[in-house]
């Protein structure tokens, strides 16, 4: 595909240095094309305030936070607690 024919991107967006850059490059690399900016609500609480704000500030056209808590606990913490994982010798589980 052509970059003068992409007219949208959708970006995983984690409000970080790396992505907030990323959206003006992608813009003026790819004929302005909208960048659509995604994250993922896992549990950061008040971390993200003002992601919206600072996504649409570099250059998005939105921010979806998509609610991610309960595939994150049922695929990924309660794994990593079956199997015994262990952070300073102590399982995380305790």
């Amino acid at each position: 595909m052509k970059k003068e024919n992409i007219k949208k991107v959708v970006l995983a967006y984690s409000g970080g240095l790396d992505t907030s850059i990323i959206i003006p490059w992608l813009k003026e690399n790819y004929n302005n094309c909208e960048v659509v900016a995604v994250s993922g609500d896992v549990g950061q609480g008040t971390e993200l305030d003002g992601l919206e704000e600072k996504a649409k500030a570099t250059g998005a056209s939105k921010l979806y936070v998509l609610d991610l808590k309960k595939d994150f606990v049922e695929n990924y913490i309660f794994p990593t607690l079956k199997f015994g994982a262990k952070y300073e010798d102590y399982l995380l589980g305790t």
